[in-house]
Order: structure tokens, then sequence, then C-alpha cells
């Protein structure tokens, strides 16, 4: 626990800089900018069917309807956009890190291509797509409980953004050649779910979910170096041991 919260404490330490905050607007911006597409869309294809239904007022039942589904689709979508939107720039965040605080492995990281850095983006919001359906059939039953649900997507949430903030940085350093596939995130599976319930949880307030994501990927950073620190003194001293 005391590695997730001093990544958090780096991370939120950095907020502050120039190219964290520029990113943070660009990252917010996106994301509105997709709903605002969503509403749109939902606009004019529920005012077009109601016209059809023979709906009288139909364009002003399409608004509304629209405004409800955008609405829904913010509160449970919100994640998923703003996640993929970060992983499409994540190497500008995990760049900002490094060079602050790893500046070595700074100049030894490679910059991923676009097709990595669009692929990482679609396939983040694939598994949380995924993952979250197939969760919500357990949501449903614990409905009744109230606070049931909100425990079941916190889970899974959890783990997925833990791999993901992880992943942001891990993949500028495990190499990939053509026939090679990238090495095991270093980063314990628990520190990685603590991670993630926190920028969860953190994902859920209002204003605050913005800052959520690129927090997370900060101290995702964080983590990753740290473990990679870590097993590089391991191998130091087993070899130490064995000579």
């Amino acid at each position: 626990m005391n590695a997730v919260l001093t990544a958090l404490g780096k991370g939120l330490a950095q907020l502050g800089d120039k190219v964290v905050a520029r990113l943070l607007v660009k990252t917010a911006l996106i994301t509105l900018l997709v709903f605002l597409v969503l509403g749109a869309g939902a606009y004019f294809a529920l005012t077009a069917g109601f016209a059809t239904s023979g709906i009288e007022a139909s364009g002003l039942a399409g608004a509304v309807a629209a405004v409800l589904v955008t609405g829904l689709a913010f509160w449970f979508l919100f994640r998923v956009v703003a996640l993929a939107v970060l992983q499409f720039f994540a190497d500008e965040i995990v760049i900002a890190v490094e060079e602050r605080h790893y500046p070595q492995a700074a100049r030894t990281a490679r910059k991923l291509p676009f097709r990595r850095d669009l692929a990482n983006s679609l396939n983040g919001a694939g598994r949380a797509l995924l993952y979250n359906a197939l969760a919500a059939p357990f949501a449903l039953v614990l409905v009744f409980t109230a606070i049931g649900p909100a425990i079941v997507f916190l889970i899974v949430n959890a783990i997925l953004l833990g791999r993901e903030l992880t992943d942001m940085a891990w993949l500028r350093h495990c190499g990939e050649p053509p026939d090679f596939k990238p090495a095991p995130n270093p980063v314990p599976k628990v520190q990685r779910v603590m991670l993630g319930a926190v920028i969860a949880a953190i994902m859920v307030v209002p204003l605050a979910n913005f800052l959520g994501a690129i927090l997370g990927a900060a101290a995702g950073t964080h983590l990753v170096h740290r473990s990679i620190q870590n097993g590089a003194r391991r191998e130091t001293a087993e070899t130490m041991h064995n000579a």
C-alpha cells in the first residue's frame, strides 16, 4: 500500500507541470467532444425514429431522449472513453514523469508508433466494455442491496485500470521485436488493483474524474519504474550470491 500511496503522491505533485496540465485539458476536451458527437447522433437518430412512428413534437422528444441517453452514456462509459483517449497520448504523460524522476530511463525508452498507440487505445476500450458487460448481470442481481452494483463495478474497473495505467509506461521499456511478445507487466497485481481502485473511485466524482486518469497514468509510471529498479537489485544480489 505504501508504494501505491507514494506513487500517487508523486503523481499529484506533478499535476501542475505545463506538459501534464496541457494533456489534462486535451484529454478532457476530446472526451467531451466524443460525448457531444454521441449526443448529436442520438438526437438525429431518435428524432427520425419518433417521426417515423408518427409521434408529435418528434424534435422535442428526440432532444429529451438524446439528453437522457447521452447522460447515461457519460455516467457509465466515461472511464472507458477517457482512458482510451489518454492511452492514445500515453507517451506524453509517461515522458513527463520519466524526464523529471527517471532521466536515464527516459533516454533509453522507445516511442510507441502511431499504430501501437491506436491499438492500445482500442484494445483497452474493448476490454473495459467487455468486462463491464460481463459484470452487469452480477450487478443486477445485487441491485436490491443498493451498494452491491457499485462494489461490483469498482472491483472490475480496479482490475482493468490497474493494468492499463501501468502498461502505458511498461510498454515503452519491455521491447517489441516483430516476433516477440512483450514481457509480463512487472508491477505486482496487488499494487495494480489498489491503484486501479483509487483511480476508479476518483473517476466517479464529478470534475475530479478528468484528473483521475492523468493522476493514475503518472502514478502507474512510478510503480513501473519502482518494480524495474527492484528487479534489477534482485538480479544484482543473486549474481553476487552465485559468484
